[in-house]
């Protein structure tokens, strides 16, 4: 009885673990409550096409704690083969920001591969952070990996 009593309370805390780990893992991603990443646009698509996709809810994939959407079957099945290659950057936020220290939203139709990357950035309100990105990419994409990698950003 004490070593089911032990074994039962092992796998119970071993699970409140994994759930906190994963919660607070998952609090560094750009989604909504949905867990949707890229506000449903098909991240292979950015590496493929001349222009951004929107995904189909009907084609989707869960990596990371996020929800992707793709808009075709081949685009699916290129992610699931290597999805770490095709997710963005800095848990989809905006990169500009990441380089400054805090987190923004992004928008996905503002965006640059950078070294194999997705970069996603603000651009709302008259204000595009790409241009300023491009003007200082050389400061703030170092700082951008660096932030995003020590987790020392403001959320």
């Amino acid at each position: 009885m004490k070593t089911q009593l032990l074994t039962i309370f092992s796998i119970l805390l071993f699970s409140s673990f994994a759930v906190a780990q994963e919660a607070e893992e998952n609090k560094y991603l750009n989604v909504g409550d949905d867990r949707i990443a890229i506000k449903g646009y098909d991240p292979v698509s950015y590496f493929t096409s001349d222009e951004p996709k929107e995904g189909n809810e009907n084609l989707s994939h869960a990596y990371n704690g996020a929800i992707y959407y793709f808009s075709s079957q081949e685009n699916l099945d290129t992610f699931k083969a290597d999805p770490a290659k095709y997710e963005p950057a800095y848990g989809g936020w905006c990169a500009y920001a990441m380089g400054k220290g805090y987190t923004a939203d992004a928008n996905p139709k503002t965006y640059k591969i950078l070294d194999g990357k997705l970069l996603l950035f603000y651009n709302k309100l008259l204000v595009n952070t790409l241009p300023r990105w491009n003007k200082d990419e050389a400061t703030l994409y170092p700082s951008a990996e660096k932030n995003w990698e020590e987790k020392s950003f403001k959320l």
